[in-house]
């Protein structure tokens, strides 16, 4: 079997055998996780809400910023291969809520379309990740509203090697070194934040290439003269210690702070199943706030699962467990992951969101894909279902 490295957003290369198999975490293949009908509901009862199976949508492999959804699994899971699924009872504070959770995979799995698309090809998808860019751009299509923000700033940045850029600090500081170096910046083409850069006077077409395709060998075949796309809770360690052929530290700047504050792969319901779904959602999105907040407490038991799925579904996507450990510590150092500007994790700050809104429909404005008629930020998101009392 041929694999290739993948970095967060890229085809996979080369032929990948898929064997389909339903295997469990506990136990010999023949076995499968417990049904609803096996347990015993503890103090939340999601079973008279809620749909039997709650079938989330991520938007990539499995990884450590998923991993408050794993946090619902843990233990007892059954795997499908064929269709990169994972799927069991669905766990709060060790009880049993009365239904089962199937969590899919995104990126090469769905053919590496959008997480909207995805639910309004498939009903069965109850909750999906659409970042609010994503979002804004696609309301007069596959129109989504936000009901819980799992990551509170973004981990998209652009990095660089320090020893070729000593003086680069921030952003800011981009477009006039790779300019003077004769350097790009390396990106995937269509990401919405470059236009807003480039109306921000940040970026120009000088210095912009997007060609990136997920793997490192144009960065490190530049020897460190380019910049290029990232996350900064996976690509810095992975370059350091997982690239051999660059093995060395990189610096970043997060996109988040050159003023594009979007909420990166927002837990979100379809426009036209909010209502029906309202009931479900003031009992389930309190059990995500809580699963966020233990995940990060001791992620130990979820990325035991992530890594194992990683080997299950065999993508093509290479995630180690010292990328899954750098990455927690990461999102929690940075602030990726935490209570923003209050004492909650999980809810929307009403003031950044109308900012955002602002920036971001002028940019699809001008590339002529607007926001849908009429739209404000109040139909992008709420925060209804929020428990303010649950937090880190």
């Amino acid at each position: 079997m041929q694999r290739s490295t993948l970095v967060r957003g890229t085809a996979v290369t080369g032929a990948v055998a898929i064997a389909l198999t339903l295997t469990s975490c506990a136990g010999s293949a023949a076995e499968t996780a417990p049904t609803a009908a096996d347990m015993e509901i503890g103090s939340v009862d999601l079973s008279a809400d809620c749909p039997s199976t709650i079938v989330i949508q991520t938007d990539w492999n499995p990884e450590a910023e998923h991993g408050h959804l794993y946090e619902l699994l843990k233990d007892d899971y059954t795997v499908d291969a064929n269709t990169k699924a994972v799927s069991g009872p669905l766990m709060s504070d060790g009880e049993f809520t009365g239904v089962n959770v199937e969590i899919r995979a995104g990126g090469p799995a769905i053919g590496f379309q959008t997480v909207s698309a995805q639910m309004y090809q498939d009903d069965a998808i109850t909750l999906g990740y659409v970042s609010t860019d994503e979002a804004i751009q696609l309301s007069g299509t596959t129109p989504t509203k936000a009901v819980m923000a799992p990551l509170d700033i973004s981990p998209t940045m652009v990095m660089w090697d320090p020893t070729t850029y000593p003086d680069v600090k921030t952003i800011d500081d981009v477009k006039g070194a790779l300019t003077a170096n004769g350097g790009v910046w390396r990106y995937f083409d269509g990401s919405a934040y470059i236009e807003y850069l480039k109306s921000a006077g940040l970026a120009d077409a000088a210095i912009l290439d997007g060609s990136y395709d997920g793997t490192p060998s144009n960065f490190v075949a530049a020897g460190g003269k380019d910049m290029q796309q990232g996350f900064a809770s996976a690509e810095p360690y992975v370059y350091e210690n997982e690239v051999s052929a660059w093995g060395k530290p990189v610096d970043f700047a997060l996109i988040h702070d050159a003023g594009w504050q979007t909420y990166q792969s927002s837990m979100s319901v379809k426009a036209d199943q909010f209502d029906e779904l309202s009931p479900c959602l003031t009992k389930l999105v309190p059990v995500l706030q809580k699963a966020g907040v233990a995940y990060y407490e001791d992620p130990s038991a979820a990325n035991a699962l992530i890594l194992d799925l990683v080997d299950q579904y065999a993508t093509g996507w290479t995630y180690t467990e010292g990328v899954a450990d750098y990455s927690v510590k990461t999102q929690v150092d940075l602030g990726l992951v935490g209570n923003g500007t209050d004492s909650t994790y999980g809810n929307f700050d009403d003031a950044r969101f109308a900012d955002f809104f602002e920036k971001a429909s002028k940019v699809y404005t001008d590339l002529g894909t607007p926001p849908a008629s009429g739209y404000t930020p109040e139909d992008l998101y709420t925060n209804e279902f929020i428990d303010t009392s649950i937090g880190f």
